[in-house]
């Protein structure tokens, strides 16, 4: 059988693009594309790097990580996550340029752990905290984009995290808007959202064509016209700037390429500017994986990305991104799960997303400048309602407090602090519900008792295919609660691993057994490993 994480290229989630499936992934591309925009300019600005560094590793995402990835729809860019360590490190190396060589160094540790294997590390993740991922990043998504769509814009694209560069945090905001509403930006944002509404649910089910021109571009459409509309007509009801999206804009092929940064290479000896690479690789690594494995969850075809090949993949990115310019970039669950819910079918929908993001920086910003941000608004709630869908939750709590309790940790995690540690916080919560698990009943597969005709008390333990040290408490309190004067047989026959220190348990209570009157029985293995322990005279101690 292949590999769950083949790097297989002929597996069918490395396969190639077909024609086919252009007519799917076009028109979620220029979704992607629309969506991809505000978040790079609003990730460098919390980054508090130039914007166009935002643009660059969105390009790099979408054209050189979108190339040699093996995720079928995952869309990488630079991440929100990275923003806090990202504005840190340039704080603390100095200047911009070092920082760039630390995006190059991480870019080639990452190659390295694809080259390691590493991808696997994704897989110890349990699946109710990638849920939880996913439901909390839709409470996030709609929770901050609620702001830009009434025209509140002083956060900027991109912030994922509570607290947030403009002071507020992300409850106070939904606060702080009522005194900063936009008559424009509000009309924009309810007509965008009856457009995506009435698109999905009405047109598209009654023709192909509705199918082949996506929602959220005909309701990027509209804010263009409402724009350019109003300005000419009636300007009080136009937006100001402060509301659209606002890109660099070059005068000239020169001016373009003047805007490219370049590593400082007189820093390579330099420890603070390889500790800040390794910090980023991992995290970049970390925040990667997890995702792939959120856009594998998202994929009606349920194909499986080979996560040592992403890790390449971003390396790779990651070392084109630093040498001209660009923040480090990760797989986004963000555009990942706006490509899906567009109808993306393949990577193309995410490499030609990163050929309109570079012919619209280099041709066309003045277009650009004109899309609100309350019609990306619109698009972003509709994404995010879809991830933390109602229906996610009731699944979730019918499969009971194991599944449930890791999904709400993390998911109030992330809301209240920021992805990793959101993560961080629901993988905890999972562990302590499987030790807790261990604790109570997975060290016996079954236990009886009964009274024989002379009524003599009879105690049967037949103990699991694997005993560990995480039963030991579970074990000696149901020995310890044992009536006096019984016979009781402990059965190991189906066990393949007993722990030495549950042996030791065992090895205990049948010396303390003879006084209470108890009788034991071994059976399996255990009548062959276990000796009762010899009993220590005081003087023996002593010595």
């Amino acid at each position: 059988m292949k590999s769950t994480n083949s790097d297989d290229p002929s597996s069918p989630s490395t396969a190639s693009p077909n024609a086919m499936d252009l007519r799917r992934d076009l028109p979620a591309s220029l979704v992607v594309f629309f969506v991809a925009v505000p978040l790079c300019l609003g990730i460098a600005l919390a980054s508090g790097a130039p914007l166009f560094s935002g643009l660059i590793s969105g390009v790099i995402g979408g054209l050189v990580v979108g190339t040699l990835s093996g995720s079928p729809l995952g869309v990488s860019g630079p991440a929100a996550g990275l923003a806090v360590i990202v504005y840190s490190a340039i704080e603390t190396l100095g200047s911009f340029e070092a920082f760039l060589l630390s995006v190059v160094i991480a870019g080639a540790v990452q190659v390295a752990l694809g080259v390691a294997r590493a991808g696997i590390i994704g897989y110890f993740f349990p699946a109710s905290v990638i849920k939880g991922m996913l439901a909390g990043i839709g409470i996030l998504i709609v929770l901050k984009q609620i702001p830009h769509a009434v025209g509140h814009d002083t956060d900027p694209e991109g912030s994922v995290a509570f607290a947030q560069p403009d002071g507020e945090n992300t409850l106070s905001s939904l606060w702080t808007m009522v005194d900063d509403l936009s008559p424009g930006a509000i009309t924009v944002s309810l007509a965008c959202l009856a457009i995506l509404i009435v698109w999905e649910r009405v047109l598209t089910p009654r023709g192909r064509i509705f199918k082949l021109i996506q929602g959220p571009l005909v309701a990027v459409t509209f804010g263009v016209l409402y724009q350019v509309i109003t300005s000419a007509v009636a300007p009080g009801l136009a937006l100001d700037p402060s509301h659209l999206v606002n890109v660099p804009v070059a005068e000239s092929l020169g001016d373009f390429a003047g805007l490219l940064t370049h590593p400082d290479f007189s820093r390579i000896g330099d420890p603070a500017v390889w500790a800040t690479g390794v910090t980023i690789a991992v995290v970049a690594s970390l925040e990667t994986l997890l995702c792939v494995e959120a856009t594998d969850k998202l994929d009606p075809e349920k194909r499986v990305t080979p996560t040592n090949r992403e890790l390449l993949a971003q390396g790779v990115g990651n070392a084109a991104s630093g040498l001209i310019g660009g923040l480090p970039v990760t797989q986004v669950i963000v555009r990942s799960s706006a490509n899906i819910q567009s109808g993306g079918r393949s990577k193309l929908s995410a490499i030609l997303h990163g050929a309109l993001l570079l012919i619209s920086i280099a041709v066309l910003p003045q277009v650009l400048n004109l899309v609100p941000l309350a019609a990306l608004a619109s698009i972003l709630l509709v994404v995010g309602y879809k991830l933390a869908r109602p229906a996610l939750f009731r699944e979730l709590y019918r499969k009971g407090m194991g599944q449930f309790l890791p999904f709400v940790t993390t998911i109030a995690g992330i809301v209240f602090t920021d992805l990793l540690t959101g993560i961080g916080i629901g993988l905890l919560t999972a562990v302590v519900v499987i030790l807790r698990s261990h604790y109570l009943n997975s060290h016996c597969l079954h236990m009886e008792e009964r009274d024989d005709d002379e009524g003599i008390h009879h105690v049967r333990v037949e103990l699991a295919e694997e005993v560990t040290f995480l039963n030991k408490a579970a074990i000696l309190r149901e020995l310890n609660e044992i009536p006096s004067g019984s016979v009781v047989t402990i059965d190991a026959s189906r066990s393949v691993f007993v722990d030495e220190d549950v042996l030791e348990i065992i090895g205990d209570f049948e010396n303390t057994a003879r006084t209470r009157g108890i009788r034991i029985i071994r059976s399996g293995h255990l009548s062959s490993t276990l000796r009762p322990r010899p009993s220590i005279a005081p003087s023996e101690t002593a010595a």
